[in-house]
């Protein structure tokens, strides 16, 4: 494969080119792609992406150079406008949430289905088995290339006015939610106040009082630092988890060489693994750091019996039950025998 580099001019017509481009076999490749995600490198997800985009310059020699765009700022801060965005190429690359995409792909509402991940591994009997499959080929048709898999981690409970150990205790909080009509009835047949708000005008509500509480993963907890905007209580309740997607838009995919593609996949597919890591580090039977450390800042971490938890799981059944219809019955139950044949 041959290829030359060249600087635009700064005549009238190159004018409004400023960086070089590479020329392959296949077409220009451009000066900067655009990767989006929720978060900055500070938090786990954000990692991922960094170490996807850092990955993937190293390896095709600046080829490709990826710059991360955190916050979702490619789409002004809307998290459930990405996923059209990628299709459009408005985003040419993304890190992004299987939540946040739901509003588009109905099949990704399968993850926020309540409590039908108990644990690490029912998760990885979804993500890495035939259901993973099957919603990358529903991604792929609905004009994404999903490439791998990332992980947010299990969504935990926090608010600054009680400790939660049943649904009673949760009547009247007002909980800042994301944009999903699956999480709106989730949290109103449990008898909170739902109120759906980006992650960054979220903060200031919490310091304000103006919201109650929140649910997001630990690692979010701690990078954020919650505590010191009013999240005192904390119940452990894993009530669903949100994987992650490395994702490509498909123009761009087909304007590299079949060599860089493959570089691009791998690099997502090793850093996912990462990522994962990363997000489920003080997390796990064997080391449950992150809980002793938010524990340490002062908040009351809650963990739920199992008989308080089956209380959360009655309260949301008719939710689960409505929304398996909706999801596809089909998907649904090959992902409850998935979860059910895991090794734990």
């Amino acid at each position: 494969m041959k290829r030359r580099h060249f600087i635009q001019g700064t005549s009238a017509i190159g004018a409004s080119l400023a960086f070089p481009a590479i020329v392959t076999g296949q077409s220009a490749y451009k000066a900067e792609y655009k990767l989006s995600t929720v978060v900055p490198a500070s938090f786990p997800w954000g990692k991922g992406g960094e170490i996807w985009a850092n990955t993937v310059r190293e390896k095709t020699s600046g080829r490709i150079n990826i710059k991360m765009y955190p916050g979702v700022s490619l789409v002004q801060g809307d998290q459930t406008r990405e996923f059209a965005a990628i299709r459009q190429g408005v985003i040419d690359m993304a890190l992004g949430s299987t939540i946040n995409w739901s509003p588009q792909i109905r099949e990704l509402n399968l993850f926020s289905l309540p409590f039908l991940m108990p644990d690490f591994a029912g998760v990885d009997a979804l993500t890495q088995g035939e259901v993973g499959k099957r919603i990358f080929a529903t991604i792929d048709k609905a004009g994404v290339l999903p490439l791998a898999w990332g992980e947010n981690g299990f969504r935990e409970l926090t608010n600054s006015k009680r400790e939660v150990r049943s649904p009673a205790d949760m009547k009247g909080l007002k909980i800042r939610i994301v944009g999903s009509p699956l999480f709106n009835e989730t949290f109103t047949d449990l008898g909170a106040n739902p109120t759906q708000m980006s992650w960054a005008d979220a903060q200031p509500a919490f310091a304000s009082g103006a919201v109650d509480g929140q649910e997001n993963p630990m690692s979010i907890f701690t990078a954020a630092k919650l505590q010191t905007v009013g999240q005192k209580f904390c119940t452990l309740w894993g009530y669903v988890c949100d994987p992650l997607v490395f994702a490509v838009n498909k123009e761009v995919w087909n304007s590299w060489t079949p060599a860089d593609r493959e570089i691009v996949r791998a690099a997502a597919i090793e850093a996912g693994k990462e990522e994962i890591g990363i997000a489920r580090k003080g997390l796990t039977k064997t080391d449950g750091s992150t809980y002793s450390q938010v524990e340490g800042l002062g908040v009351k971490v809650t963990r739920l019996t199992p008989a308080e938890r089956e209380q959360f799981v009655v309260a949301t059944r008719r939710v689960y039950a409505r929304w398996k219809a909706q999801i596809g019955k089909d998907l649904v139950d090959l992902a409850e025998q998935s979860v059910a044949k895991r090794k734990v």
